[in-house]
């Protein structure tokens, strides 16, 4: 790489960008969960999006196996990109929190602009405030601080049944697996995410039958049914995370890496496109988007999915970063890095 580009992006360097860190090798199962998140979150959004941000409910198994399960990882990586982006930095002699800073400033900016424009059930700007809030400020902190306070959010996040309140906690958790070494050892081992796996699943069980039991009840807004929930889909998601990481401990690692791995290096890419081919898909659809049948949803996720990955993968054949992934780059180090992955000879 050329002196005027950035340093190298770290494996999970952001809720979005991976790459490496100096001395630190790739870590491919944070782009391949990222990319597995960024499809919930798709199936998930398409009808909040088309509905103008109306809250949907109505169908049994998005309500217990897609909704708000898949935003806890997001979350998680997001945590974990920031940890590894202020190792970086430190490792190359920058100012680590006014890289920080300007990172969360930029992703603010892109969140607003998000909101303003297109849809106003946008997470970008709730993540990048959180980060200002508690992350930022928690690198003042010794990791034990980090630890025990996310422990303390999380405790208070499942008691106030709220899954937003869940954020700042598993920003601090993703921080802290950083900082204990949990994320260098993530992939080497499928014996100790196959035991919380069992947990995890174990204990969300419980919680998914009084969710199921109370789903299109009148006590469905109850605090034991919404305590079920936040619980549910905590525990899905952790679920989902310890099942990813086993398959890549078989020979589906190459399928897993084939289909995820561009979605989830150009998420935020990603994620902002989907918004605006939602809404071009819900004004040629028609109808209530409230109403669709889930075949409908399913159709419309696995049309952009398909889309965004055969775009993804291609680009990133040619260029080292997506394009919104690419600017965010630029505003976080202060220097335009270099895109193309290979350098064009000059005609005579």
């Amino acid at each position: 790489m050329s002196s005027e580009s950035a340093p190298p992006t770290s494996p999970a360097e952001s809720l979005v960008e991976s790459g490496r860190t100096s001395g630190r090798a790739r870590i491919a199962a944070l782009d391949v969960l990222r990319g597995f998140a960024l499809c919930g979150i798709l199936l998930a959004n398409i009808q909040p999006i088309a509905s103008a941000g109306d809250i949907v409910t109505g169908v049994a198994w998005m309500d217990l196996l897609v909704h708000e399960r898949f935003f806890p990882i997001f979350s998680l990586l997001f945590g974990i990109g920031f940890a590894l982006l202020m190792e970086s930095a430190a490792a190359r002699g920058a100012s680590p929190r006014l890289l920080l800073l300007r990172r969360l400033l930029t992703l603010l900016a892109i969140g607003l602009a998000h909101y303003v424009l297109l849809w106003q059930g946008e997470i970008l700007t709730v993540y990048a405030i959180l980060g200002l809030l508690i992350l930022l400020p928690s690198t003042w902190l010794p990791r034990w601080a980090t630890a025990g306070l996310s422990a303390a959010l999380l405790a208070t996040s499942l008691l106030i049944g709220g899954f937003y309140a869940m954020v700042p906690a598993l920003f601090l958790l993703g921080s802290t697996l950083v900082q204990y070494g949990v994320i260098d050892r993530i992939d080497r081992s499928a014996r100790v995410p196959a035991l919380l796996a069992t947990a995890f699943a174990a204990g969300a069980a419980p919680a998914l039958w009084v969710q199921a039991r109370w789903l299109t009840g009148s006590d469905m807004d109850s605090p034991v049914v919404r305590l079920a929930s936040v619980v549910a889909g905590l525990l899905l998601a952790g679920v989902y995370v310890c099942l990813i990481l086993i398959l890549l401990r078989t020979p589906l690692r190459s399928a897993l890496q084939t289909v995820f791995t561009p979605l989830g290096r150009m998420a935020l890419t990603n994620y902002l496109t989907a918004t605006l081919i939602v809404l071009a898909a819900g004004h040629l659809i028609g109808g209530r988007p409230r109403e669709w049948p889930s075949t409908t949803v399913i159709l419309i996720a696995a049309s952009i999915l398909v889309i965004q990955w055969l775009f993804s993968t291609f680009w990133l054949r040619r260029y080292h970063y997506g394009p919104v992934e690419w600017l965010w780059r630029w505003a976080t180090w202060g220097h335009r890095p270099r895109l193309e992955r290979t350098v064009r000879p000059r005609r005579a």
